[in-house]
């Protein structure tokens, strides 16, 4: 069984900060990468930024410059900074892992979503 958990989300005012925390647990073999998706009222899911195990990164265009992600690969955890906020980035932020198992495969196993409300 594996779980992914998150939290950090909350209401910032633009221009704020905050920082999101993931933890993958269980019965973990190895994970490729994990990274954060958004998704907003009406809109498909997006990526916001993901990284491998080797300490790959991608981030999506509209948080470049903005968002950090990082990676404790003994502790199965990411974190996103995220600065300079705007309204735009208003969603729920889902953390994703890429995990193997008893499988001879990767997963995706996501966390359960944690709002971030940017607004004035």
């Amino acid at each position: 069984q594996v779980q992914v958990v998150e939290s950090g989300g909350g209401l910032v005012q633009p221009g704020g900060s905050l920082r999101l925390s993931c933890a993958a647990s269980g019965s973990i073999f190895s994970i490729y990468s994990m990274g954060w998706y958004r998704q907003a009222p009406g809109n498909e899911r997006e990526l916001v930024a993901v990284i491998t195990s080797g300490g790959s990164t991608n981030y999506a265009d509209f948080v470049k410059g903005r968002f950090t992600i990082s990676r404790d690969n003994a502790k199965n955890t990411v974190d996103l900074q995220m600065n300079n906020l705007k309204p735009e980035d208003t969603a729920v932020y889902y953390c994703n892992a890429k995990i193997r198992t008893r499988l001879l495969r990767y997963d995706d196993y996501w966390g359960q979503g944690t709002q971030v409300t940017v607004s004035s």
